[in-house]
C-alpha cells in the first residue's frame, strides 16, 4: 500500500501506550475487522491494524433518516479487510461539535483519509487545516462545506441537490400543465430539511429558481422540520390549521413526507394522484416508492445513498497516484407512479 501508509501504521503503533489510556473509556470494539466508534468516546482511540491496510476515518452526520441508515450502511460495505482497508466508524448524531471532535480523534490516530459527511456547511477551516497539516486527505461525502480555500479537501461524492430541487419544480410545471391548472393560483408550503444543510440549501434553491418563473405560485410559508418525520407532522399541522387552501407540499426528504401525509389524514384532507394535495418528496427509499405506487406521494426525487462504492474508488485512485476530480455525482432518477415497477421495489435495499 506505499511507504506512506508504512509510515502511517508505524506512528499508530507507536503511539498505542498513549492513547490506550485510560482504558475505562476505550469503548471501541471489533466488528467485521473494523473499529467501531462510538459517539460518546472522550478519550483518543487506539488503532491496531495490519500493516498492509489503508485507515479510513468515517464521521457519518447522523442516523435521522431511513436514507442515512443506507448511505452508511453503502460506506461499511465498501471499506472492508477484503478491499484492503481498515474503517474507523463515527456517529455524529447530527451535531457539529461531535464530528469536530471525530475528525481530531482522526488526525491524533494518524489515519490515512478522513471522510465526513457535514451537519452543516459553515465552521470547518480550522480543522480541515489541521487535517491538511497532517497531511491527511480529506473527502467529503454527500453534503459540502463552504470553505475559503477549496483545497483543504480533496474532493465531494454526492448529489447534485440544486438539480434535485430544480427537478421537482419542473415536475411540477408539468404536472399542472396536464392538469390544465398551470395557470391558475397555486398555494405551496415547504417542509425544509436542517438549517445549514447542503441538501436544505440546494433543494431550496433549486426548486426557487424554477418557481420564480411562475408568479402564480404562492410559496405560503417554509419551515424547518429538520428532516424528522415527528417535526414534519407538527410543522404540517401547525400549516394546516393556517392555512386552508393548500394546493402542493414539497417536502425536502421521505422522513418529513411521511409525517405530513399524517398530519394531512387526521385533518380530513387526503392527498396524491387523486387527492386534494399534491405531494412532493425527496430521497426515494423504498417505503416511499410504494407509496409512490399507490398513488399517495405523487412524485419523489431520487437522492442516491449508494456512495460507498464511489469513495473506495476516489481512495484506490489517489493511492494510485491518480488525479481525481473536485466533485463526482452519484446516478438519480426521478420516480412517479408511471415507473415505480414491481422490479424496481424487490431490488430496493433500503
Amino acid at each position: 500500500m506505499g511507504e506512506k501508509i508504512r509510515k502511517h501504521q508505524n506512528r499508530i503503533i507507536n503511539g498505542i501506550a498513549l492513547l490506550f489510556l485510560p482504558l475505562l473509556l476505550l469503548l471501541a470494539v471489533t466488528v467485521g475487522g473494523r473499529f467501531e466508534i462510538f459517539d460518546d468516546i472522550t478519550e483518543e482511540k487506539a488503532v491496531q491494524e495490519k500493516a498492509d491496510q489503508i485507515v479510513v476515518g468515517v464521521s457519518q452526520l447522523g442516523s435521522e433518516s431511513g436514507w442515512r441508515t443506507a448511505n452508511t450502511e453503502s460506506v461499511q460495505n465498501a471499506f472492508t479487510q477484503k478491499n484492503g482497508c481498515f474503517l474507523i466508524y463515527h456517529n455524529a448524531r447530527q451535531k457539529q461539535e461531535n464530528q469536530l471532535k471525530a475528525i481530531r480523534s482522526f488526525i491524533s490516530q494518524r489515519v490515512d483519509y478522513i471522510i465526513f459527511s457535514p451537519v452543516v456547511e459553515t465552521g470547518w477551516e480550522t480543522v480541515l487545516q489541521e487535517a491538511a497539516e497532517a497531511e491527511i486527505p480529506v473527502i467529503l461525502m454527500d453534503r459540502q462545506v463552504d470553505v475559503e480555500d477549496d483545497g483543504l479537501y480533496v474532493t465531494c461524492v454526492g448529489s447534485d441537490f440544486k438539480e434535485e430541487g430544480e427537478k421537482a419544480g419542473r415536475w411540477l410545471e408539468t404536472e399542472l400543465r396536464r392538469r390544465g391548472s398551470a395557470g391558475g393560483a397555486v398555494n405551496i408550503v415547504m417542509l425544509l430539511g436542517t438549517e445549514g444543510s447542503s441538501a436544505r440549501i440546494g433543494r431550496t434553491a433549486g426548486f426557487a429558481s424554477v418557481a420564480v418563473d411562475h408568479p402564480n405560485w404562492n410559496i405560503l410559508e417554509q419551515k424547518d422540520a429538520d428532516f424528522t418525520a415527528n417535526k414534519a407532522k407538527e410543522v404540517m399541522r401547525g400549516f394546516l390549521r393556517k392555512y386552508s387552501d393548500i394546493d402542493v407540499v414539497i417536502s425536502q426528504n421521505d422522513d418529513m413526507t411521511f409525517g405530513a401525509i399524517e398530519a394531512i389524514r387526521e385533518s380530513g384532507r387526503s392527498v396524491g394522484v387523486n387527492g386534494d394535495i399534491i405531494i412532493v418528496s425527496f430521497d426515494a427509499v423504498k417505503n416511499a416508492l410504494e407509496m409512490v405506487s399507490d398513488g399517495i406521494i405523487n412524485v419523489d426525487i431520487e437522492c442516491n445513498p449508494d456512495q460507498g462504492e464511489y469513495l473506495l474508488r476516489v481512495i484506490d485512485d489517489l493511492e494510485a497516484g491518480r488525479p481525481v476530480e473536485r466533485q463526482y455525482y452519484v446516478e438519480e432518477n426521478v420516480f412517479t407512479q408511471e415507473n415505480v415497477t414491481e422490479e424496481l421495489l424487490r431490488e430496493r435495499t433500503y
